[in-house]
């Protein structure tokens, strides 16, 4: 299974990951619109691959044949000095 990944210029460390190389006829027009202009950083052959670097590879590849499309966002930022503060409470 073969996809393209684009990154986004307005959300960093934001990833599209869609089944044909310039096709965004599956993704909603709002995500796009969110997404900023889209620019190609790989096309990734999913069937030769056990994992990904930040993504679950089982869910991006569920994600393309469900709906044409997975949106990989960076995880949460932590904030540390809410935890600290949390800590010193105990």
């Amino acid at each position: 299974m073969l996809c393209a990944v684009y990154k986004s210029v307005r959300k960093d460390s934001t990833y599209l990951y869609v089944e044909r190389r310039d096709d965004f006829s599956k993704v909603p027009e709002a995500l796009l619109q969110t997404f900023g202009t889209p620019v190609l950083v790989t096309l990734i052959n999913l069937a030769g691959r056990e994992h990904l670097a930040l993504a679950d590879i089982d869910k991006v590849k569920q994600q393309l044949q469900q709906q044409g499309y997975y949106l990989q966002i960076p995880p949460p930022v932590d904030n540390l000095l809410a935890e600290h503060k949390k800590l010193l409470q105990q």
